[in-house]
């Protein structure tokens, strides 16, 4: 069962207006200090409404109030804040990629814009994809190292590093992703399947998850004042799904489909969720200072600890040369090895003949008298109860004239009947042969007794079994 927040649970409610008016995506939503007081804004790239395409703003928000706006000449595609200098108080900047430009806003007011060139690329600064691009996630220094990974339309990931040209790393999903979200040194993807996966820097695989419904929009959550990282999900089912790795955390019921997530400083409070509508509306969530996330996964499979890794050993100096005795000496130790094999085969292979030509197993090798024979042994002593239970394994024919004898030790046991026949025995049934044994002695031992299942006609048995007799307890306590 997904963990859905009750009332009063991990998020505290501080403001929802359905009627807001935004229109945006997660690539252009975020939270910066704009005034340099310690109070960090909301700045949203507003897509506008209506068929004409027209309202494209650039909206700033401070607490529950919209503080500024202006207008954009063109749809926005990005939008983030950074710093352009080293001046006290450091102020960011805001860029908005917007059509074929770049707008950059100081202190909320236009301050320059940059027109991408339509030039040939520099074949040093080129990137050479399978595919057009579609998300791209970039972390590191250029001048120091790098990683950029990039998805692409035919549904892979590649990622790039400073000193190749070329993809490092390629990553093939099984469907297209929708979403791209770095946490720590790790790559968590979306796709369009309904699943959540997550990979190393590397390409490798960690993890799959499966959503109830599909993503609409994907966002890192980064508190530092707790060490925490996770992933925030938007879903078409009206919920906000929270994962750290494969785990589900929280799940946040909206009453519209979300279509921006921002975490962040907003305001004075660290741990704030800006969640926008389908619908355009606007709710921010701030996450209680007392709320604690519980790592059990849900999910069925296998459990967390099967993906802790082992604390394996240092390979000793013995382990080093041995295996290059192995390397040196392959070829003769494998000799070796397939001679003992080989003996070891050929003695099994001649006790087995010898049991069978013996008759000393408790299953007979006759074609034509199939029989299997167990014994059991019941009483403390000196009177033993000695039932033996014999088969006719054929599938159809009967088996007839056979009988039982006994041969035992005469000064330590005596038998009422040492010989005895059987009957007709029919397929499949088990007939039970019963007699006594009496045990004679008083010092407390205790012998075998052979057991053999006759034809009559023939010399030779067709089975054979060795009762070992338990010590009379009667005599032994007199």
């Amino acid at each position: 069962m997904s963990p859905v927040e009750p009332s009063g649970g991990k998020w505290l409610d501080a403001h929802y207006d359905p009627v807001a008016g935004l229109h945006t995506f997660s690539s252009c939503v975020d939270l910066a200090d704009l005034s340099g007081d310690g109070e960090s804004r909301l700045v949203v790239g507003d897509l506008g409404s209506g068929s004409s395409g027209g309202g494209m703003k650039l909206k700033v928000y401070r607490g529950t109030a919209l503080m500024s706006e202006s207008t954009l000449l063109d749809l926005p595609a990005g939008l983030v804040a950074f710093f352009m200098d080293l001046h006290e108080p450091r102020i960011p900047a805001v860029a908005v990629a917007s059509g074929p430009c770049v707008y950059v806003y100081k202190n909320l007011r236009p301050y320059f814009k940059f027109t991408l060139p339509g030039l040939e690329v520099n074949s040093l600064e080129q990137m050479l994809l399978p595919a057009a691009p579609t998300m791209m996630d970039v972390t590191g220094q250029f001048d120091v190292e790098f990683r950029i990974t990039v998805a692409c339309r035919n549904g892979n990931i590649y990622i790039l590093r400073r000193e190749s040209d070329k993809p490092k790393y390629s990553i093939e999903l099984s469907s297209h992703p929708v979403g791209l979200v770095r946490v720590g040194k790790n790559v968590v993807v979306g796709c369009s399947d309904e699943s959540l996966q997550g990979f190393t820097q590397k390409g490798k695989k960690l993890w799959k998850a499966f959503l109830p419904a599909p993503i609409t929009t994907m966002a890192a959550m980064d508190l530092p004042t707790r060490g925490f990282q996770a992933v925030l999900l938007g879903l078409a089912n009206c919920e906000v799904h929270l994962y750290r790795d494969k785990n589900l955390l929280s799940t946040i019921k909206t009453p519209d489909v979300v279509s921006s997530i921002c975490f962040g400083r907003y305001g004075r409070e660290d741990g704030t969720l800006i969640v926008t509508t389908k619908g355009g509306g606007l709710m921010v969530k701030i996450l209680k200072r007392t709320a604690a996330f519980d790592d059990r996964d849900g999910a069925p499979g296998p459990p967390l600890a099967q993906s802790i890794r082992l604390n394996v050993p240092k390979k000793t100096k013995l382990y080093v040369d041995q295996t290059l005795r192995e390397r040196e000496s392959g070829l003769s130790m494998h000799r070796a090895f397939q001679m003992d094999l080989s003996r070891l085969r050929l003695a099994a292979a001649k006790s087995y003949v010898e049991a069978l030509e013996s008759s000393l197993t408790p299953m007979s090798s006759s074609l034509t008298e199939p029989l299997k024979m167990n014994a059991v042994v019941q009483g403390l002593g000196p009177s033993f109860k000695l039932t033996l239970n014999v088969q006719n394994t054929a599938a159809c024919r009967p088996v007839m004239n056979l009988a039982v004898s006994f041969l035992y030790d005469e000064s330590l046991y005596r038998m009422r009947n040492p010989y005895m026949r059987i009957p007709l025995l029919v397929p499949g049934l088990i007939y039970p042969v019963e007699t006594f044994v009496e045990c004679t002695s008083d010092k407390g031992i205790s012998d075998i007794i052979k057991v053999f299942v006759l034809h009559e006609g023939r010399s030779s048995p067709l089975l054979t079994a060795h009762i070992n007799m338990p010590v009379s307890e009667g005599l032994t306590v007199n």
